[in-house]
Order: C-alpha cells, then structure tokens, then sequence
C-alpha cells in the first residue's frame, strides 16, 4: 500500500510549527486511538499511521531528512514500530496534557507494563502471582476465610526500593542519555538499538544495594487471609489486589490470584445454584406415601414428603436448601429416589405380597417400554 505523506496524514502544512504538529497529532490520536474504536481495523491503521507521522515530523533531523529525500530520508531513523517510538513517549505529558491520564492509549496499544516517568525513566507494574487452594465443598457452598503463606517481591527495605546504596536512585544512562535507544549513523541512515549499558531502560543505577543488588527489590514471605466468597465454583479465582510482586524501582504492586478446587462431597453433588443427592425408601412408602428424614449440606435434618405411588428414579424438590445466591437466596436441594426392593422376606410377608398380587392383578403386569422412556 503506498504511503501517504506525513503532512497530509496529519491535516497540517509543510510550514507548520512543533506545536501546531502535536495538536493534530493529539486530535488524531485520541479519535483512532484503538480503545474507543474496539475491533474498528480501518481506525487502528490511522491511529499507526498517525502516529509513525508524528515521531518523523516531531524530531528536527527526521523532517530536515523527510522534506529533502521523502521516505527514504528517514527509512532506518525510527517511525516504523513500537520500539522507536521514543520522540512520542518523551512528550508524551506535553501532547496529552489537560485531556486526563492518556498513558493507557500508549500502554494498551504497545504492550502492558509501560509507563512514563521524568526524564525518560519507565517504571514498571509487578507481575501477577498465582496461588492454588484445595478447600472442602461445604466450604466452597457456604464461603469461608483461609489463611495462605508464599513468597513474593517487596520493596528492598535497605534501599527503600532505590536500588542505590546512597539516596540517589537511578540517574539517566550516560551512554544513551535516558532514551534506551542507541544509533548507529551513516549519512542519513540509522539504526536504533536497545542501549548495551541500561538494555533499554534508559536508567542506571551507579552504586547499587548491596542487599538488592540494584533491582530495589528482596524475597519477602509473608501469610495473608483470603476471604472465599459463598457459592464460589471450582476452578474460580479470588482476586487480592496489590498482593503481587511489587514493580522494580518503586514500582506499584501486581495482584495475587487464588485458585479455587472444591473437593467432592460424599453425598452431594453441585449444578449451578443446585444441591443433588439420592436415597433409598421402602416400596410399601413408595406406594403409601409418608415422610423421609433427610440430612442437608450444613448438618441439619429436615423431613421431605414422599407423594403416594411414588416410581423410582424420582426427582423431589426441596426448596431453599442449595447454595447460597446474591440477595440472601438459596438454590434448591434436589432429592432422587429410588425404590429399595427386599431381597429376603418373612412367610407372612410374602403372603401379603401374594394376597396383593392376587388383588391388583393387571395392575402389576410388565410395561415394555423403550430405554429412552425410562424416567431419569
């Protein structure tokens, strides 16, 4: 696809000033920018295509290059991916300022982690950690507080985090002078790399901690509570924010992350905000009708119905007796009966059974069905 040139992707004339360059480049910034455009491909390109505009015109001996050669003027000098983008980053508060924190603009868009600071400094947020729970069902149903112990990242107490053994704290990098980019040059031509003393920080630490090491940063154990919300579902996680490893050079926390995995339970099973369980009953309750007692999850008795001419592999409905909902509501308990058939009889009772049979005749003959008609 051919190149626009850079004044026109920017709306601005060849005459333009600095300023009149970061206006438009901030209006165009801001109206293409990804995050309001989510999935719109037509405006990320102009929101790239802006922005490559805007680090050649911006920097004084890219648009000396660009207005005497054109493209080819500036082809190795930066203006062609995330990484050179150093000119945009550094005026980054002077393009943006009095339009509200717009570092997430540049932080989604190139990657997580990125931020400004003075002078060309990067800080960065701390990782993320992950911690994995085993806790009993009951315990997964009803909520419950656990105390966890692991090691994380925390700010070095020696150095308060500065990684210097004076107060001093980082200072820009003499060899890139706080960019993170060094250029190799011929002619008109560079290359940009990642400078070899700061690997692209842009900042050093010239008398480093003796207890960090320069990094700001030291093991710390520790033990917290979490507290496991009621009804949460295996393999759901907790989130505890700023438990994470701490950023280096002072930089904020990441979260932590635990992971639930419920253990099941002996007699109950879990369907979404619903309790199952089977029991046994007598055929002659069966037949009858009458009364069962039951356990529930949190060891009370509770006394369930059983209707007359009751088949087995019923589902009885038992309200209020599942998991625990938003709003102080439970879920249903679900109760499968099944028909327990006796398998030694006394004489007298096998005589009633005959003098049942004798009288119910039809009623007890085989009903073929199909195995799909089964009742479940």
């Amino acid at each position: 696809m051919t190149k626009r040139d850079y004044y026109e992707v920017l709306g601005v004339p060849k005459t333009a000033t600095k300023d009149e360059i970061k206006k438009a480049y901030r209006r165009l910034a801001i109206q293409y920018h990804p995050d309001k455009n989510p999935g719109d491909k037509t405006a990320e390109e102009k929101f790239k295509e802006a922005t490559e505009a805007y680090e050649v015109l911006s920097d004084d001996q890219k648009r000396q290059a660009y207005d005497q050669f054109g493209f080819a003027g500036v082809e190795g000098m930066g203006g062609a991916g995330p990484q050179d983008f150093s000119n945009v980053f550094r005026d980054f508060e002077d393009i943006f300022s009095g339009f509200g924190d717009f570092s997430s603009i540049f932080g989604s868009f190139f990657g997580e982690g990125f931020r400004t600071g003075q002078a060309g400094e990067r800080t960065n947020r701390g990782s993320n950690l992950r911690y994995d729970i085993e806790i009993p069902f009951e315990k997964a149903v009803f909520g419950t507080q656990i105390e966890i112990a692991y090691s994380r990242d925390d700010t070095c107490k020696t150095c308060a985090g500065s990684g210097s053994r004076s107060s001093k704290g980082r200072v820009a990098c003499s060899m890139c002078h706080g960019t993170g980019q060094v250029r190799r040059s011929s002619a008109f031509f560079a290359i940009s790399q990642p400078c070899p003393v700061c690997h692209g920080e842009g900042m050093v630490v010239d008398d480093p901690c003796p207890d960090c090491g320069g990094r700001g940063i030291t093991k710390k154990k520790q033990k917290i509570r979490v507290t496991i919300p009621a009804g949460v579902e295996d393999g759901k996680r907790v989130a505890v924010p700023g438990q994470g490893n701490v950023g280096p050079y002072g930089g904020p926390p990441g979260d932590l992350y635990v992971y639930i995995h419920v253990q099941p339970h002996h007699l109950f099973e879990r369907h979404d905000n619903d309790l199952y369980c089977a029991a046994s009953i007598d055929f002659v309750t069966a037949a009858l009708g009458g009364e069962i007692t039951v356990p529930t999850l949190d060891d009370r008795k509770i006394t369930v119905q059983i209707p007359a001419g009751t088949q087995s592999g019923k589902l009885l409905r038992v309200r209020g007796e599942g998991v625990p909902m938003a709003g102080g509501r439970r879920g249903d308990l679900y109760l499968k009966v099944y028909v327990k058939v006796p398998t030694r009889l006394s004489r007298r009772g096998r005589e009633l059974l005959e003098q049942l049979k004798s009288v119910e005749g039809e009623n007890l003959q085989p009903d073929l069905l199909k195995l799909s008609e089964l009742p479940q």
